[in-house]
């Protein structure tokens, strides 16, 4: 990149993570140095979120799986789904896991070492895509698993969401 300038990073943002979900006392799984796993109990079903760190690029991703399995054969339904739903997200992006053949929320946030107030904002972050899954899985689940028409679906759901 022509403006980056390579700096070491002291401080893994993972133990944040760590430190956030052992606070609030959620099961979690440290796979390595720079990731970790977090399972939820949402209001619809349990979630695993993923985190991982990107040293050289200061990056910390995160994904929520949403336990909901596609029982449609025609993935461009699933698709346009993504893309009506991601039209409005100001923050991550819903993307479709074809290996599990689900629906998941991702985000990635460059790290600023400098920042005072990282926890802080990385919790917010975190309750966006919680709150975002939880959002949509009613729309996800009616669509993917009951394979009710996306136009109704969605209509319905942003008359509830108002």
């Amino acid at each position: 990149m022509f403006f980056a300038t390579p700096q070491i990073t002291t401080t893994n943002p993972i133990d944040s993570v760590e430190a956030i979900f052992k606070q609030k006392s959620f099961s979690f799984e440290r796979r390595d140095l720079n990731e970790i796993v977090v399972e939820i109990q949402g209001k619809w079903n349990d979630m695993l979120l993923f985190f991982a760190w990107e040293t050289h690029l200061k990056c910390l991703h995160m994904s929520c799986f949403m336990n909901i399995e596609a029982k449609i054969s025609d993935k461009s339904r699933i698709f346009e789904l993504l893309a009506l739903i991601n039209e409005n997200l100001w923050l991550g992006h819903f993307s479709y896991w074809s290996e599990h053949e689900t629906p998941i929320f991702k985000h990635s946030v460059i790290v600023d070492e400098d920042d005072f107030n990282f926890s802080g904002k990385l919790a917010q972050i975190i309750d966006i895509a919680i709150n975002q899954c939880e959002q949509m899985y009613p729309v996800f689940q009616a669509v993917l698993a009951q394979n009710l028409p996306l136009k109704q679906v969605l209509f319905s759901t942003s008359q509830t969401l108002q």
